[in-house]
């Protein structure tokens, strides 16, 4: 005769061996899964959701169903990531580099290692931002006005220890200058401080240039390449500044997630961003697509890790 402990042993094994069949199935999804997004709605993070939100239903016949876990920069969701159901139906949205910056701040309630990181399907490139009356037209005009004027430049960002601060640091050090970085809580402060004519630039996104068009010049991208929706802006790379960087988004689920689980849901995400009118519609808002899957995502962190840290010192944000 079984005791109790053997029997939740053999109940556990089942439901396990259960789900690793259903999964494998053709069937999988066969209900609506649980998106939550760990800041609140209208941000970049939320957007991304809501375009992947009609490729998935297309493509796979279940709804992503959207709830926001705001708090903490994120924190909040991701130190409640672990306490879900590791069944398929439960993601969250991630970011770099809050989840790697955030724990070695302070106890966050969750540790970088302890998240199941799926997918990486975009970021928002970091950019230098000007209104589209400055007198800055370039960066060197930026470089030139700094190294004359040590910390008179003021560049708005999105808070401490996010990719914009760690942009700005990395830029100076290169630069060769010295310009002063004002905090703000989140992008959208940080557009109207600089559309108040508050800060001298922004250090902002490729996303802030898509949205405010009309308002907003940039200077240089930190990308590889130019940006589709920028042909005209020229990367840091071209001007000598070797910066790649901005603020990454992707999925993680619950580590008590089966490993086929994982695997099926990077692949069902990797299908979505590989859809051309789901690139485009990324690009038209200033995103930038990377396809980083469940097995490249150990490679990917690694290096990512080192390079946010080293910023992040520079910066002052850990120690």
């Amino acid at each position: 005769m079984f005791t109790s402990k053997k029997r939740g042993i053999f109940t556990a094994l089942a439901a396990a061996l259960a789900l690793t069949a259903s999964v494998a199935s053709a069937e999988y999804p066969e209900k609506p899964i649980s998106y939550v997004i760990p800041f609140g709605p209208g941000g970049e993070s939320d957007i991304t959701a809501r375009h992947q939100q009609a490729f998935f239903k297309k493509k796979f016949g279940q709804d992503l169903v959207i709830s926001y876990k705001p708090g903490g920069g994120g924190a909040v969701g991701w130190s409640q990531l672990n306490d879900m159901p590791g069944d398929g139906y439960n993601i969250m949205g991630i970011n770099l580099p809050h989840i790697i910056v955030k724990p070695l701040q302070k106890d966050v309630g969750f540790k970088t290692d302890e998240l199941a990181l799926i997918y990486m399907f975009h970021y928002t490139p970091d950019a230098v931002v000007v209104s589209d009356d400055s007198p800055f037209k370039t960066l060197q005009d930026v470089i030139d006005h700094a190294k004359s004027n040590p910390g008179k430049i003021t560049f708005s960002g999105s808070g401490k220890g996010t990719a914009n601060h760690l942009a700005q640091v990395t830029f100076d050090k290169l630069a060769g200058v010295k310009t002063t970085y004002v905090a703000f809580k989140g992008t959208g402060a940080s557009v109207t401080a600089l559309l108040g004519n508050q800060v001298t630039g922004q250090w902002g996104y490729t996303s802030v240039g898509a949205k405010h068009a009309d308002k907003v010049r940039l200077l240089a991208v930190a990308m590889e390449q130019r940006h589709p929706r920028f042909p005209d802006v020229p990367t840091f790379k071209e001007l000598g500044f070797d910066i790649v960087s901005g603020a990454y988004r992707g999925i993680a689920v619950p580590n008590s997630t089966p490993e086929n689980v994982r695997e099926k849901l990077s692949s069902m995400i990797g299908q979505i961003n590989a859809d051309p009118a789901f690139k485009q519609k990324m690009e038209n808002d200033g995103f930038a697509l990377v396809d980083v899957d469940y097995k490249g995502m150990k490679a990917f962190m690694d290096e990512k890790r080192q390079a946010y840290v080293a910023a992040a010192k520079e910066a002052g944000v850990i120690k």
